[in-house]
């Protein structure tokens, strides 16, 4: 894939997931430029990143304010003329339950995610249509905002409204020929490791340096960070154009489309329904066959 002449930011990305996303970016022959709290782990992104022949600014900030998404951008055009990519990657997590989460947790977990990915798209596709060229805004979701998770109420409900952000995106930012995408990743990060089930695996692997199991890699569609940055780097290509408005998973040896909500089951009742019909119908009726909630528990495979 062939990425020379296009200029990326990746927010977030002074490690994990989001130097992933940078280094894959930067070896496609994009620049880019890294964000991330961390003055060091900014400045360790840009070294690595140039010393394989890449190109490469860094900006500490953190994403949320409009003024550290006008940063991002200014810097992009400064440092290398123009901006095509934007790949919003930045978060924090906060969990607890619902009745243990305080204000606190939910707004930082929201000003990160949610907000940060509304002020860096808005300053991305502002200067992307002045360009007139197009452009590909990738925002990064989570199983999670797809399906609720324990202790998660913040971090999902963010993750859900910026899937919900690139379907709206992806129709106002047609005619200026931006592409706008979701991406769902699973990969075996420090946050991961936290899973019970995971836990043993990934260490296992990471000990030997053996690969991830099968059943890890295709029933789980959890892999390494290098198995995510292959569809960041397709979507911020030519050869995604057209792709726009999805939610696309990725993880291991697994590729996937979410299905976006729609109507699963639909009953009509002339003059209206009242809660006794509702009751009396809900059962064998639109009720019959109850959507699933939540993200499935891994199940490792039996010895």
């Amino acid at each position: 894939m062939d990425l020379h002449g296009k200029v990326a930011v990746v927010t977030g990305s002074g490690r994990g997931l989001g130097l992933g996303y940078a280094r894959a970016l930067a070896a496609a022959g994009a620049a880019v430029v890294v964000n991330d709290v961390d003055q060091d782990a900014v400045d360790a992104a840009v070294a690595t990143i140039t010393a394989a022949g890449g190109r490469a600014a860094g900006v500490v900030a953190a994403v949320g304010d409009s003024a550290a998404a006008e940063e991002l951008v200014e810097t992009a055009v400064r440092e290398f003329g123009r901006l095509d990519v934007l790949v919003t990657n930045a978060g924090i997590l906060r969990d607890r339950v619902l009745w243990k989460m305080t204000d606190e947790d939910f707004d930082d977990v929201v000003r990160v995610h949610l907000r940060g990915t509304f002020t860096c798209a808005r300053a991305a596709a502002a200067r992307m249509r002045e360009q007139g060229t197009g452009g590909r805004l990738v925002l990064i979701s989570s199983p999670a905002g797809q399906r609720g998770n324990f202790g998660q109420t913040n971090y999902a409900a963010a993750k859900a409204g910026v899937v919900a952000m690139a379907r709206t995106w992806a129709m106002e930012l047609g005619r200026a020929g931006i592409t706008v995408n979701a991406v769902v990743p699973v990969a075996a990060t420090e946050m991961t490791k936290t899973i019970p089930a995971f836990a043993p695996v990934i260490e296992e692997a990471e000990r030997t340096g053996s690969p991830l199991p099968d059943w890890l890699r295709k029933d789980e569609g959890l892999g390494t960070v290098e198995d995510v940055a292959g569809l960041i780097t397709f979507l911020a290509s030519d050869a995604s154009d057209g792709v726009t408005g999805q939610a696309i998973g990725i993880g291991g040896d697994r590729l996937a489309l979410w299905a976006h909500p729609k109507e699963k089951a639909v009953a009509f009742a002339d003059g209206g329904w009242s809660a006794d019909m509702i009751a009396a119908h809900w059962p064998g009726g639109v009720g019959a066959e109850a959507e699933t909630y939540g993200i499935p528990a891994p199940q490792a495979p039996v010895a």
